[in-house]
């Protein structure tokens, strides 16, 4: 994983969980890499890792079993959802209505294009959470 420069790497490897969760490659009660592991997949200090993982269970996206390791929650998916929603309708609608404005383009034409991309990404299927087009 390549790390960015204008975001924690705490928060990017919360992130890299959350996608893994959203990908549905860790479901609902499914017990997530330990601290030891992710840390040396990613080539991290084991602390950040550790960090990453307090946040999600703050989040409650993952919780811990003493003794056995940390699972993603069982509504974890839906928490992730409406974590990332939260931080995308904060961070980056703001931006991109700025620049749909500035360069004129009209919603009818995000609509099609957004159709364009989804007619292109065979891999991808549709969430199971409430996506509204």
């Amino acid at each position: 994983m390549e790390f960015k420069e204008n975001e924690a790497i705490y928060l990017q490897i919360a992130g890299l969980v959350c996608e893994n969760i959203l990908a549905g490659k860790w479901t609902a009660g499914e017990k997530i890499l330990s601290v030891r592991d992710l840390a040396v997949e990613l080539e991290v200090n084991p602390n950040t890792v550790m960090r990453s993982y307090e946040f999600l269970q703050e989040l409650k996206i993952v919780y811990n079993k003493r003794g056995q390791g940390l699972f993603v929650a069982e509504d974890g998916l839906d928490r992730v959802v409406a974590f990332r929603k939260e931080v995308f309708v904060r961070q980056n609608l703001p931006e991109f209505f700025k620049n749909i404005y500035l360069l004129g383009i009209s919603m009818e034409e995000i609509r099609k294009q957004y159709e364009t991309y989804l007619s292109r990404q065979p891999h991808l299927k549709q969430p199971n959470h409430d996506n509204k087009h």
